[in-house]
């Protein structure tokens, strides 16, 4: 309920498609620059978006979090979505590092990105592992309450 309640939620429910959005192109941005050595500079900025709705994510998350279960990050029922998205943190921010003080190479940041999109890939999955298993224990949830001939009550 604390969930369905939060305004937090629809923050979150607007960032994560917003997030993916921006993660498509750049992706396909960071391949076409790896593929053809043409458009670093899009490539690289589009990273940076990436990583700052990243950023502004994990934290209106962590507020979420915090409202829904009482601790802003680790709480039992999203701790290895938590503990995978430290990581999605610290490659976005591996990058960010090697880009602003032009360490290595080009291809090196690309490669990077790519690490980093491969992890915020697998924690997006949990999300959407997580947010349907929730929704299948609420309608399950709500059709034991109703009880076995609720449908039958016109």
């Amino acid at each position: 309920m604390r969930r369905d309640r939060s305004a937090w939620t629809l923050v979150q429910g607007v960032l994560a498609p917003l997030q993916f959005l921006v993660f498509v192109v750049s992706l396909a941005l960071v391949l076409r620059y790896l593929a053809t050595g043409e458009s670093y500079q899009a490539a690289a900025i589009s990273v940076v978006c990436k990583t700052a709705l990243l950023y502004l994510i994990m934290v209106t998350g962590a507020i979420w979090e915090k409202v829904v279960f009482g601790q802003y990050l680790f709480a039992p029922a999203f701790f290895w979505e938590d503990v995978v998205s430290m990581l999605v943190i610290a490659l976005h921010s591996a990058y960010l590092v090697v880009w602003w003080k032009g360490i290595g190479t080009p291809q090196l940041h690309m490669v990077i990105a790519l690490a980093a999109y491969a992890v915020y890939l697998v924690n997006a999955l949990q999300f959407l592992v997580k947010l349907r298993t929730a929704r299948l224990q609420r309608h399950t949830s709500q059709a034991l309450a109703a009880g076995p001939w609720a449908h039958e009550r016109g």
